[in-house]
């Protein structure tokens, strides 16, 4: 466990700010070294189906010049794997994905597809990468993610992120720290992320266990107010001083 928690800051908003008006600008490119140089420990992205932000030359393009890691999150599919054995990313994250969502809705069911991830999984552990499973604080994924000797899982945050009342905040977060506790007795490393923000992230950052948080609506909508260096650099230090 490092000391303090790592931040994996994710770009794919710029790039949705660029598709939006399909302009070079502006460039999720310089985003991620702006990231890095704020004291981002990885610059997360995620290359859509429908390629609705990130494109394929930002990932060709950032695997070439970062200096920490790339965290592709990607579906588990066919085009996506091939795209991962030739870029070669140190982590690539399985997710679910539908073209109608705005963002990832929930995790992946690993207990309904656990066949088919094994295989997965192991082509890209033999390709080099190491693979992260984005489920749900559910005992049973994370049993099923063991099963298939993936390395590391990142749990999902958003329906703690999305209460509005007190009791239910209270009882998704036992969740996802039970999840956690669960996750390390089974030798995962366990990372967390989706829909923190500055007001809820030191409630997951304060969880004995949690590995890396993966952030990005929050850093770049703050952004457009401080900057993105100033939004990475508060971001890291709520999380570094848990």
């Amino acid at each position: 466990m490092p000391q303090g928690k790592l931040l994996g800051v994710n770009i794919d908003h710029v790039a949705t700010l660029r598709q939006a008006r399909g302009t070079r600008y502006p460039d999720p490119i310089q985003a991620a070294l702006v990231s890095e140089q704020a004291g981002a420990d990885a610059i997360t992205l995620h290359l859509r189906e429908d390629r609705r932000h990130i494109q394929d030359r930002d990932v060709e393009y950032l695997k070439d010049i970062l200096q920490t890691r790339m965290n592709l999150e990607m579906a588990a599919t066919e085009e996506m794997l091939g795209i991962a054995k030739r870029i070669s990313p140190e982590d690539c994250c399985l997710v679910p994905e539908k073209r109608e969502e705005l963002t990832t809705e929930g995790g992946l069911d690993v207990v309904g597809n656990l066949s088919y991830l094994e295989q997965y999984c192991a082509q890209l552990a033999e390709a080099g990468v190491r693979v992260s499973l984005f489920i749900d604080a559910d005992p049973r994924q994370l049993e099923a993610a063991a099963a298939i000797s993936v390395p590391v899982v990142e749990i999902h945050t958003g329906h703690f992120a999305d209460a509005q009342q007190p009791a239910l905040r209270v009882k998704e977060l036992s969740k996802i720290s039970e999840a956690v506790q669960l996750g390390e007795s089974l030798g995962l490393q366990v990372n967390a992320g989706h829909g923190l923000d500055y007001h809820n992230v030191t409630d997951i950052s304060d969880i004995a266990g949690v590995w890396e948080l993966n952030i990005g609506h929050a850093i770049i909508s703050r952004a457009v107010f401080t900057g993105l260096d100033q939004a990475v650099r508060e971001m890291k230090h709520l999380i570094s001083n848990c």
